[in-house]
């Protein structure tokens, strides 16, 4: 961090009422935000730094619809450089669903800081590592939070004025060219032919064609064990405390029980996935057959494009830390695509991409 940086996250913090506490950091992610915990006598809070990133233009009325999806997908493609202001707002609204979700005591979106409500050390990931929760009931309380959060359709923006872009096709398509632009060069040496990628994008554009929601809902994009927390002194739902969803999306309601069931970080026994996709069933009243079939096509969309990001992260970013996760995301990524739904995908994936090239770990 620049001495200047650390003089403005200073000045926010006392600003807000924090002067003379603590500022201690916290271990940072793949992102460009970092956080601190700050401590004035006792009295907690989270500092989150996310320098703010432009927003993507809204599409005029006179725009054509597939002017409308691009710009729908640069929208989505720029969260990732963050905005203060949509996390507060997506906070917000997940609040006001009864969820536990940090409640914000100060902002400042413009030079990129928020202090939020400190949930907590027990993230899912440590808990269960440490052998102090119940698996089961941990993931099964975590399925019972997405079908509160899909009870609902997903609003069009989150107050105060906070589009929720769709997590449309052109979103989705986009994603999947990650694995051709940076997994298959890194695990073959050369880069795909355009005949490649052109074959790829369409085999998705067809099998993406079963997931198209006509009520989408609010999409965390990152849900899994190291973006929740374990809150059991809470009832209800709210005993999953729910962090990093500042991207989030409208979207399938297949997606983030994906994201919780196949981790990319850690091993989740299949009866445990099961047991959670059979508790968001119940709850929502979903049919299953659909709503497995839409899992294993977002499931596979999801670890494509992990690979990819986990590749470039290695390639491009100079974090070949992630290179360790790849032999599960693709243990995940072949398994889904035995589903009937995938076989063209499946051939595609099997002339291209050699068995022994999938998930091969390379500078780590």
């Amino acid at each position: 961090m620049s001495p200047e940086r650390d003089r403005e996250r200073r000045d926010f913090v006392e600003r807000s009422g924090w002067r003379g506490a603590e500022i201690v950091p916290r271990p940072g992610d793949a992102s460009t935000r970092s956080y601190a915990r700050v401590d004035l006598n006792g009295r907690k809070a989270m500092l989150m730094d996310q320098p703010q990133a432009a927003e993507a233009p809204t599409a005029p009325a006179s725009a054509t619809p597939e002017e409308r999806r691009a710009l729908g997908y640069n929208a989505i493609a720029r969260l990732a450089g963050g905005d203060v202001a949509r996390f507060v707002a997506a906070s917000n609204y997940l609040r006001g669903l009864g969820l536990s979700a940090p409640e914000t005591y100060a902002a400042d979106p413009e030079r990129g800081f928020a202090l939020i409500e400190d949930l907590g050390d027990a993230l899912y990931a440590d808990v269960l590592t440490d052998g102090h929760g119940d698996e089961r009931t941990l993931y099964e309380s975590a399925a019972e939070v997405l079908a509160a959060l899909h009870a609902d359709r997903a609003p069009a923006t989150l107050h105060p004025g906070k589009a929720l872009h769709a997590y449309d096709e052109t979103a989705l398509l986009a994603e999947i060219d990650l694995m051709t632009e940076w997994y298959l060069p890194y695990a073959l040496g050369r880069a795909a032919t355009p005949d490649e990628v052109a074959e790829h994008r369409a085999l998705w554009r067809k099998a993406l064609e079963s997931v198209t929601e006509p009520l989408p809902v609010f999409v965390h994009r990152d849900y899994h064990a190291q973006n929740l927390l374990w809150l059991p002194e809470r009832n209800g739902t709210a005993r999953v405390g729910l962090i990093d969803f500042q991207d989030a999306v409208a979207g399938t309601r297949a997606y983030d029980l994906i994201s919780l069931t196949e981790d990319a970080r850690r091993d989740v026994p299949q009866e445990i996935a099961e047991a959670a996709t059979q508790r968001y069933l119940a709850a929502t009243g979903a049919d299953p057959e659909r709503y497995k079939a839409q899992m294993a096509v977002m499931a596979a969309q999801r670890n494509a494009k992990i690979a990819g990001i986990f590749a470039r992260l290695y390639k491009r970013d100079g974090k070949p830390r992630y290179l360790s996760y790849l032999p599960r995301v693709w243990g995940h990524l072949n398994r889904d695509l035995e589903h009937p739904a995938l076989t063209a995908l499946k051939s595609w994936y099997d002339k291209t991409i050699p068995r022994d090239r999938r998930g091969e770990i390379k500078g780590a």
